[in-house]
């Protein structure tokens, strides 16, 4: 089997609902994405979900490195696209790129073996324990309860709430995922994610204000993703563990996170090179006895990945409609995402639906993750909502 073409389409379309987190209160209700498909001359195509702004730079790395080469040799084409980022690293828009086709032709080689690809992976089960998120600080009072409830009507108890620009504000909208989530019967497990906005002075305050009232499970970046000390300074003031990762792109930048013991859990996804690319992060924590966490993704098809992780905790659902275009075979029941059958990752793109959201260019600038980037004051000076 080779590799003989690769397509891209890229779309747009509303999610169900908002989202919005410190850097970005104001929120977002449009979803952007690249629906990447790769051909073979076996009658198989591999599909991923990627940016839209990668479009050109996806369909040269695949017609330059993988055309004619049998995608089933997945870790050595990571390598290979690796390699070709040598010089400039496998960081950033690049990183999105091998990550992207890595995980198409991840798909390739479950479809070959005509397995899902929790099984082509190795998993012994296809059940990942979920955890919900809402990305929810553009969501009122009433929208937040109504999100965690319906999370905990599926048997999830633990939550992820957006903090970080004021903290009574913060610690009342804790209460009511706290209480929401209570609803699923079990003790609910409580994160915050303050997405970098504090210097780790500031976090370590605001930390100890909640954990006053509130057992936290984790506290998610805290403090810049490269901050070490600032995040080792963090990790030993407060209770709760402290998470970050998810912002990293190589292996080699969670290195000076494991010397220093300034994470206490790591953050994985298909940003991090992609299936790949996140499994050697993976494997490196599990040698120093660190869990890890699977970011969210539309359609969930990242817990195929999560479920063969010795060192899993849970993996974050987020819930908002990001599936407009597309189906997937997987579901939420007992707390857990449930993966199905079918052979590869579960994605199936309705064409006829993909055209109908397609566009040449991405037309809103709301549709990408951090339109704004960091939010001014960030780390320096406490800020309102205005």
């Amino acid at each position: 089997m080779k590799i003989t073409n690769i397509r891209t389409s890229a779309f747009q379309h509303e999610m169900a609902r908002a989202i919005g987190d410190a850097n970005n209160p104001r929120g977002r209700s449009l979803y952007a994405g690249l629906a990447v498909f790769v051909d073979t001359d076996a009658g198989l195509t591999g599909v991923a979900l990627g940016n839209p702004g990668q479009a050109q730079a996806i369909e040269s790395m695949a017609r330059d490195l993988l055309f004619g080469q049998d995608p089933r040799s997945v870790v050595g084409l990571w390598q290979r696209m690796a390699d070709f980022a040598f010089k400039g690293g496998n960081r950033g828009a690049i990183t999105d790129v091998i990550g992207t086709l890595d995980i198409a032709l991840w798909d390739l080689k479950a479809k070959a073996s005509e397995q899902p690809l929790w099984q082509c992976l190795g998993a012994a089960s296809p059940r990942v324990r979920a955890y919900a998120s809402g990305i929810d600080l553009c969501l009122s009072d009433d929208e937040i309860g109504a999100f965690y409830r319906k999370q905990a009507a599926r048997g999830i108890f633990a939550g992820k709430l957006k903090v970080g620009l004021d903290r009574d504000s913060d610690l009342r909208r804790i209460a009511i995922m706290h209480d929401a989530l209570a609803s699923s019967g079990k003790t609910p497990a409580l994160l915050i994610d303050s997405n970098e906005y504090w210097s780790p002075k500031q976090a370590i305050q605001k930390i100890r204000y909640f954990e006053r009232h509130y057992e936290l499970f984790w506290v998610e970046e805290p403090a810049r993703r490269w901050d070490v000390a600032g995040l080792r300074k963090v990790s030993d003031a407060v209770d709760a563990a402290v998470a970050t990762g998810e912002n990293l792109d190589d292996a080699a930048d969670f290195r000076p996170l494991i010397a220093a013991r300034a994470a206490d859990i790591l953050q994985i996804g298909m940003g991090t090179g992609g299936i790949t690319g996140a499994w050697r992060v993976a494997q490196m924590a599990d040698g120093f006895d660190l869990p890890v966490s699977v970011m969210n993704c539309p359609g969930n098809f990242m817990a195929h990945f999560a479920a063969v992780l010795p060192n899993h905790i849970w993996m974050e659902v987020v819930d908002a409609g990001r599936d407009a275009v597309f189906a997937h075979d997987s579901c939420v029941e007992a707390g857990h995402i449930v993966l199905g059958d079918s052979p590869g990752n579960g994605i199936m793109f309705d064409e006829a639906v993909l055209a109908n959201h397609q566009l040449d260019t991405v037309a809103a600038a709301e549709a990408v993750p951090s339109p704004w980037g960091r939010r001014v004051g960030a780390g320096l000076v406490v800020v309102g909502e205005g």
